[in-house]
């Protein structure tokens, strides 16, 4: 095994590509529609600030999710512009050929500004967590509406408030799913979990052999997603967070967003430290079963560009050092 193979990495899938997270740079593998891999590289830089609050247990899970985002939607935004190119080229190749005239040929920009990055960043920040709140109040809203008389105890409530999470959850990745593009990139999505496993066995990163390994990962994100539903469950359960009417449950589902994100940050990672333990490696199931939904089989093309932006992002990181 590798001498540095326990490092631990991360990424995330894009627009016909994928996405690694190293200790000095972030890099973005696309895969043009010519089949040029083009990258895109972003050094990780982070205030002190923000390097000691990612050591606390509980506040590190929040920063972390904050952080990714932000940093995830400048990656994701490139690859959705190297993809609307080809797409423009395309169509306009298709228009050259049926009007038979000469196009004027444009300068394409070369690379984005602070401000843009930045803007970026704030959108894929803001965007998430629009997309959280409305996650965590719909589902108490509709349980309530539907279901306000059906239990004594509080406990049965946020069971069925749970399952109406999951349900909505499942029924959401299931239709995306379906769509060629989103299909595509959860493909990319189990190219990088293959890639990763791959690495964390010191599996030679070679398309054939890394092939062999399984699309699901118990670090996922996907896993994330379902340990804040369940951890959800028990700490809106405790005695002291009761609620009379629907806008106070919806109040406190809101006002404990953080802790329970925080907490189930720290769920994730003690499930992910006792895969190897017999019995206790279980506990991580249930997000594994939901990457049945957000990752596909990917192809071989696909794993080679999680191959390409993962022996990038290596290259570079030991260039930093």
């Amino acid at each position: 095994m590798p001498q540095d193979s326990r490092s631990i990495y991360g990424g995330q899938a894009v627009i016909e590509g994928v996405m690694f997270a190293g200790k000095h740079v972030n890099v973005t593998a696309v895969r043009r529609k010519n089949d040029e891999i083009v990258f895109y590289e972003v050094p990780r830089t982070s205030q002190r600030w923000v390097q000691r609050l990612k050591k606390i247990p509980l506040v590190r899970g929040v920063v972390g999710i904050i952080e990714s985002s932000a940093k995830g939607s400048q990656h994701l935004n490139f690859s959705m512009e190297a993809y609307a190119e080809d797409e423009a080229g395309d169509q306009q190749d298709q228009a050259d050929v049926k009007q038979a005239k000469p196009v004027k040929e444009e300068k394409k920009s070369g690379g984005w500004s602070l401000s843009m990055l930045v803007g970026v960043a704030v959108a894929g920040v803001l965007s998430f967590i629009f997309g959280k709140l409305i996650f965590t109040a719909a589902p108490a809203a509709i349980e309530e509406l539907l279901f306000a008389g059906v239990f004594v105890n509080k406990v049965g409530h946020n069971l069925l408030e749970g399952l109406i999470k999951i349900i909505l959850l499942l029924a959401y990745l299931y239709f995306i799913s379906l769509t060629p593009i989103i299909k595509r990139l959860f493909q990319y999505h189990g190219a990088e979990h293959k890639v990763i496993s791959a690495y964390e066995a010191g599996e030679e990163l070679t398309v054939r052999k890394v092939q062999k390994y399984s699309r699901l990962h118990y670090r996922c994100g996907s896993s994330f997603i379902v340990f804040t539903v369940i951890v959800g469950v028990f700490v809106y359960s405790l005695p002291i967070f009761t609620w009379d009417t629907i806008w106070e449950r919806i109040y406190i589902r809101i006002l404990l967003l953080p802790f329970v994100l925080g907490l189930s940050y720290e769920v994730l990672r003690w499930t992910n430290a006792l895969r190897d333990v017999p019995v206790l490696r279980y506990l991580g199931y249930p997000g594994l079963w939901l990457q049945l939904l957000t990752t596909k089989e990917p192809r071989d093309e696909q794993v080679a560009v999680s191959i390409a932006s993962f022996n990038r992002m290596r290259e570079i990181d030991g260039q930093m050092k």
